[in-house]
């Protein structure tokens, strides 16, 4: 296979924001996962009485009305600032995931430091290319019931604005004012990481400098449980919700449903040089494949997989064994698991003894749309912070996994330099996404 030469223009990581299980910021978020605190617990958006699953991974008190602690003007001093998310008005036009998305949008967009350069800056140079996996399923459930009760004229004229997945990277550029591409991925739980990589892909073929970047996702209603849970993919151990998600564990019994949005700020090197912006890490590579074995499990020995790891690496440059951490994909289900365990052994088949592997999905659960940003939001801190954040609840390793001599960093987080780093995002029609981040 022949790859494209390396891109003079590089991508770097100037801002991240973040709204989860764990944590209502970037910040917050981080922190709970390098202290391997849980964010799942019981239900509590519906009742749950008749429902076989009985506990998620919930964004509490989250409030998409929160102000910014200072304004911030991206249409110039003397427009109008912006000083929250939404208007009390404007929340009502909207869909869960797109609150969800909007405020973490908006913390990056501070934490990157960019409104203080937007007079400098051309707004068409600046696009968004956020994920969103199920878009707004709650909202289609709550207005069918509306339509069935009341009939047509109940419709929400906004109900369209609420399930639509683009929805997202178009709110986000209006509050913004971002011009330049604008476009939303749903390719399940590989969503963030595909929106990332194209993301990126339009700053080296020069179409912007800047792209706002990463996935949303909110269907934490009835319909969603129990279909996931018909599959039998979701764990059921409702009386120990903080226990129930354990990647790689034997005792191991299926996956959380979790809510929640990342959203990282990628630009072009040299731009973010010319205003003196904070580096996080180069997002150096990316690879993605398609299984073509199933639609809603790994190849064996996740073979396409393989493939999508191969390839970030390639177009990074970097051998295996210049990669420190893996940030694995690993949902906590007996064959997913397994599968990927076996395609990471063989990719860093020389590297196993100085690899780490964790799971960060054992603390917030699984994010669908928004799965792949999460974890590429432990690659890229962990390098910054050398430490790697825990696989939690890894009481008795599954001999299936534990045969990969993988090091699964087991319950607490370990500090170490990390130069490199791989995340991992894999969904349902056999689609697979990973990124390389290293060190600016």
């Amino acid at each position: 296979m022949t790859l494209p030469s390396v891109s003079p223009r590089r991508v770097v990581i100037t801002g991240i924001g973040a709204v989860s299980p764990v944590g209502l910021t970037a910040v917050e978020t981080w922190e709970a996962l390098k202290a391997g605190r849980s964010g799942i617990g019981p239900i509590t958006r519906f009742d749950v009485t008749e429902c076989p699953v009985k506990i998620a991974g919930e964004v509490r008190n989250f409030d998409p009305l929160r102000p910014l602690a200072q304004p911030v003007f991206p249409r110039g001093v003397g427009a109008q600032p912006v000083t929250a998310a939404f208007s009390p008005k404007d929340a009502k036009k909207f869909g869960r995931f797109t609150h969800l998305g909007c405020v973490a949008g908006l913390e990056a967009y501070v934490d990157s430091g960019l409104d203080l350069h937007r007079a400098a800056i051309a707004s068409e140079r600046i696009g968004v290319n956020l994920g969103v996996g199920l878009g707004g399923l709650p909202e289609i459930a709550d207005t069918y019931e509306i339509w069935r009760c009341e009939g047509f004229r109940k419709i929400s004229p906004f109900f369209i604005i609420q399930l639509a997945p683009n929805l997202l990277s178009g709110q986000l550029s209006l509050l913004l004012d971002f011009r330049g591409p604008n476009m939303a991925v749903s390719s399940a739980c590989a969503t963030s990481g595909h929106a990332l990589g194209e993301a990126a892909a339009a700053i080296v073929r020069g179409d912007a400098d800047v792209m706002f970047s990463g996935g949303a996702e909110s269907t934490l209603m009835p319909l969603s449980i129990g279909a996931f849970a018909k599959m039998r993919a979701l764990s059921k151990r409702n009386d120990d919700p903080t226990r129930a998600s354990r990647p790689y564990d034997a005792s191991r019994d299926g996956f959380v449903l979790s809510e929640g949005a990342v959203v990282f700020v990628l630009e072009e090197f040299e731009h973010a040089y010319r205003r003196g912006a904070r580096v996080y890490a180069d997002m150096v590579g990316y690879g993605a494949s398609a299984d073509a074995h199933y639609l809603s499990s790994l190849a064996p020995e996740a073979e396409g997989s393989r493939r999508a790891m191969q390839l970030a690496l390639a177009h990074s440059g970097l051998k295996p064994a210049e990669i420190d951490y893996v940030s694995a994909h690993a949902t906590s289900t007996l064959s997913g698991d397994t599968e990927e365990t076996a395609a990471i052994a063989a990719v860093f088949a020389e590297n196993k003894n100085n690899l780490a592997v964790s799971a960060v999905k054992s603390m917030t659960g699984h994010l669908l749309g928004g799965a792949g940003a999460m974890g590429a939001l432990a690659a890229v801190l962990a390098i910054r912070d050398g430490v790697v954040p825990p696989t939690i609840n890894l009481e008795n390793i599954d001999p299936a996994c534990a045969v990969s001599g993988l090091n699964f960093t087991p319950q607490q987080a370990v500090h170490r330099p990390i130069r490199a780093t791989l995340a991992n995002c894999f969904g349902f029609g056999g689609t697979n996404a990973s990124m390389v981040f290293t060190a600016p």
